[in-house]
C-alpha cells in the first residue's frame, strides 16, 4: 500500500485532523498524505497550492487521518492526540478547481458513509492550508469573490416578481438561490453568464453519486431535492429568451442537479428550443445530459441546440455501467449521442468525473483517448467525483491489479494532450463566443 512518490527533500505541509467538533489543528511531526483510489501516496510539489477561496473544509466521521512519519520512513494512522479521538480532515474545492489526490483516512466505523461532496487532501504549513489541487478553469463566474449575497437577494426579489406566475422561475429562486446557493442560479438572478433550465422529474439511470435522488435503502442523504413540475415551454422561454438577448457572454443550460435526465423531456426541450430561436439567435443553448437517447441528440440538434455537455464517470463500459446502473439505455448510445452530435457539427464536452487513481490509470486513459479521437470531443470539464471514495471503489470493484499503476492527474493531462492535441480543459461550460479562444 505504501508508495514512494513524490519522497523529494521539500518541506511536505503537515498533517490535519479534527476533534470531532468542528476544531482542526495539525499533527506536529507527521506531513500530509493523499490517495488514488487504495494507494497512499505523498503530494508532490507541484500538485500542491493554497486553499482557495471559497472552499470549504470537512471533518470524516468515522475515518481517523493518515500522514507520513519521514523518520520512519512510513504512514501511520493517528487514532488519539494528546490522550483525546481525531478525525480526518478534507477539503472541499471551490468551483473551478480539480482535486489531485484525495484525502488519506483509515475507517473506522464502516457504517458511517460520507456525503456527496469531494474529500481533497489538505495541510497545514506556514500559516494556511494547502490543497493537493489545480485551478483548471480561469472562468471567474462562479468565484466567492463576484457573488455578493446583498445583490444576489436584491436579484432573487427583482426576479421573483417580474415573474411572479411561473413555477420555474419560482423554483429557481427560491430552492436553488436561497435553499442550495447554486451559483448558476445565482448568476440568472443577477442576469448575467449560464442559467440553468431544470426540467426533468424522472431519470433513466442510477447513479451511485446522485445528488438528487437516492433509494430508500440508502445511507447517503442527497443533497438537492429534484424538480417535482415539468414546465411549459412558455415557463421555459418567459425567462430564457431575456436571457440570452441581455446577458453577457449568455448561456442557457438543460439538464441540472436538481432534476432527472432532461432527454426524458425531449420534446419540451425542442420545442422551447425552437420557440428560442425564433425569438433571438443570440447566446449558447446547452443541455448537460447523460445522453442516453441518441435519437432525441439529433432533433435537439436539428431544432438550434449548440452544445451538449456529456457526463462520464468512466470511459470503460463495465466501469460506467456499475456507476450509472443505466435503465433502458446502454453504453453505446452514449458513444452514438456523441456521434449524433458530432454529425451535426455541435460542440462536445465530457463532464469527466475525476477520480485520482482511476482516471490517470493506464487502461481509463487508453480508453478516453480513444473516445476524445473517434468523435472530436472538443472539450474536457473536470469535475471532481462527488461520493464517498471507499464507497466509489468497492462498488466499481477497483482492485490495485484493475486500475493499473496511476501517472497523477497532471501526467494525464500532457497524456490526453499529446493524444488529442485540439482538446482543451476546463470545469464550466463555454459560450460560443469562447470556443475558439479555449
Amino acid at each position: 500500500m505504501n508508495n514512494n512518490r513524490g519522497r523529494g527533500k521539500f518541506r511536505r505541509p503537515a498533517l490535519l485532523a479534527s476533534d470531532g467538533e468542528g476544531n482542526v489543528f495539525e499533527i506536529p511531526g507527521l506531513e500530509m498524505a493523499g490517495r488514488q483510489c487504495h494507494k497512499l501516496v505523498l503530494p508532490e510539489e507541484k500538485e500542491l497550492i493554497p486553499l482557495p477561496h471559497g472552499s470549504t473544509l470537512f471533518e470524516l466521521p468515522g475515518r481517523i487521518p493518515v500522514g507520513y512519519d519521514r523518520k520512519r520512513k512510513r504512514f501511520v494512522s493517528v487514532p488519539k492526540y494528546h490522550g483525546r479521538p481525531v478525525t480526518g480532515v478534507a477539503a472541499f474545492m471551490a468551483p473551478a478547481y480539480s482535486h489531485l489526490l484525495v484525502s488519506a483516512f483509515k475507517i473506522i466505523d464502516h457504517s458511517i458513509k460520507l456525503p456527496l461532496f469531494a474529500y481533497t487532501a489538505v495541510g497545514w504549513q506556514d500559516g494556511r492550508f494547502w490543497v493537493a489541487a489545480k485551478r483548471v478553469d480561469p472562468d471567474i463566474r462562479q468565484d466567492l469573490a463576484v457573488m455578493d449575497e446583498r445583490l444576489i437577494e436584491a436579484g432573487a426579489v427583482k426576479t421573483a416578481k417580474k415573474y411572479s406566475s411561473n413555477r420555474l422561475v419560482q423554483h429557481l429562486v427560491n430552492n436553488c438561490v436561497r435553499r442550495y446557493h447554486c451559483p448558476a442560479a445565482q448568476n440568472f438572478v443577477l442576469g448575467r453568464w449560464e442559467c440553468p433550465v431544470p426540467t426533468s422529474v424522472s431519470c433513466n439511470a442510477g447513479c451511485l453519486g446522485c445528488i438528487s435522488w437516492q433509494p430508500r435503502q440508502s445511507r447517503v442523504p442527497v443533497t438537492q431535492e429534484r424538480i417535482s413540475f415539468v414546465p411549459t415551454v412558455d415557463e421555459i422561454t418567459q425567462f430564457t429568451v431575456p436571457h440570452l438577448k441581455n446577458a453577457p457572454r449568455p448561456i442557457i443550460s438543460f439538464g441540472q442537479g436538481c432534476e432527472g435526465e432532461p432527454l426524458l423531456q425531449a420534446r419540451l426541450i425542442e420545442a422551447a428550443i425552437s420557440r428560442i430561436r425564433e425569438s433571438t439567435p443570440r447566446g449558447t443553448i446547452n443541455i448537460n445530459t447523460n445522453a442516453s437517447l441518441p435519437d432525441a441528440v439529433d432533433k435537439l440538434c436539428r431544432a438550434g441546440l449548440d452544445s451538449i455537455r456529456v457526463s462520464m464517470n468512466s470511459a470503460q463500459k463495465h466501469l460506467y455501467h456499475a456507476y450509472y446502473s443505466p435503465r433502458g439505455y446502454c453504453f453505446e448510445d452514449v458513444l452514438k449521442s456523441m456521434e449524433a452530435a458530432r454529425r451535426n457539427g455541435k460542440w462536445i464536452s465530457i463532464n469527466y468525473f475525476i477520480f485520482p487513481g482511476l482516471t490517470d490509470s493506464p487502461a481509463e486513459t487508453d480508453a478516453l483517448v480513444s473516445i476524445l479521437q473517434k468523435y472530436r470531443v472538443n472539450y474536457i470539464q473536470m469535475r471532481n467525483l462527488n461520493i464517498d471514495p471507499d464507497l466509489y471503489v468497492e462498488t466499481l470493484g477497483l482492485s490495485p491489479s484493475l486500475s493499473g499503476k496511476p501517472c497523477g492527474i497532471l501526467e494525464w493531462q500532457k497524456k490526453i494532450k499529446k493524444a488529442a492535441p485540439w482538446i482543451r480543459f476546463g470545469y464550466f461550460n463555454p459560450p460560443k463566443e469562447d470556443w475558439a479562444k479555449v
